[in-house]
């Protein structure tokens, strides 16, 4: 370990906070890299969904026409030391939404 920095003791939680801005950096690059080009079609969305969640966890991708969506989740929670990040990717076809807990 670096610094003098001890090793965390069993149950303690994670070493640090979860970097906010770093994935919300990475969820920004992955989805508009691969949907950014992209027209909605069922099949070819799908897979890239699949292909997103591979990294980012969870994802939404579906066809934009002026629908509305609602997206809910439930887990345990402990709010001194979880948070997650989200990103919503739009183009003129289809909508993206990522998120990582």
């Amino acid at each position: 370990m670096e610094g003098g920095e001890s090793p965390a003791e069993p149950g303690s939680g994670p070493a640090g906070r979860f970097p906010v801005a770093a994935v919300e950096e990475i969820l920004r690059d992955v989805v508009g890299s691969a949907l950014r080009e992209r027209r909605y079609e069922p099949g070819p969305c799908r897979e890239a969904a699949k292909d997103i969640a591979e990294i980012v966890v969870v994802a939404h991708v579906g066809q934009l026409g002026g629908q509305s969506l609602q997206i809910s989740s439930r887990c345990l929670w402990d709010p001194q030391s979880d948070t997650f990040s989200s990103y919503v990717f739009k183009n003129t076809s289809l909508f993206a939404v990522a998120n990582v807990y």
